[in-house]
């Protein structure tokens, strides 16, 4: 038997209640498995933290463990939806750039539709007279972008998912189309 492609699992569910993490994970990892894949999460790790050590070296120690289990992945599907802003969590932009700088491709989803322009306001201009960019796209051009030079795609939501951060029907395009 051969052993399954493995597919990182980046987005803003790390920061979730853990039953609601837990949740989602579970039925991105089922839906992996349906079709002979393997879904990785970031908090897969066998990483002990102490309570002793000290914040910024747990962060380091975190991160390590994070590239690693992206160096042992195939592929990355993140949740792009935006977290905390209009735009994607920040680590999980980083951790499309990290597996696009590998050559491994990269899949996403978001469930806002609205372009990232729109998002910011609609205007040439923000507040402080910073350009913002107007390329019909779902968020910043190098996410977009990258993702599609990958060999990779975005899938956008067109109505409202099972939960805000989740749809398992944006899941499964990804999960479809890294089987193409």
């Amino acid at each position: 038997m051969t052993k399954p492609k493995r597919i990182y699992l980046a987005g803003p569910e790390v920061f979730f209640p853990a039953a609601e993490h837990q949740a989602i994970v579970a039925e991105k990892k089922r839906l992996l498995q349906e079709n002979g894949l393997e879904g990785v999460d970031p908090l897969d790790t066998e990483l002990a933290l102490s309570a002793n050590e000290a914040k910024f070296r747990r962060g380091h120690r975190i991160y390590r463990a994070n590239r690693e289990l992206m160096d042992s992945c195939q592929a990355i599907i993140a949740n792009l939806t935006p977290f905390r802003g209009i735009s994607a969590d920040p680590g999980t932009v980083f951790e499309v750039g990290y597996m696009i700088g590998q050559g491994k491709p990269a899949f996403g989803f978001t469930l806002e539709s609205r372009y990232y322009r729109e998002r910011a306001g609609a205007t040439d201009l923000d507040e402080l007279g910073h350009t913002i960019e107007d390329f019909e796209m779902s968020d910043n051009l190098m996410i977009e972008g990258g993702i599609y030079s990958s060999g990779g795609q975005l899938f956008v939501a067109e109505q409202p998912g099972e939960h805000r951060y989740f749809s398992a029907e944006l899941f499964r395009r990804c999960v479809r189309a890294i089987k193409k």
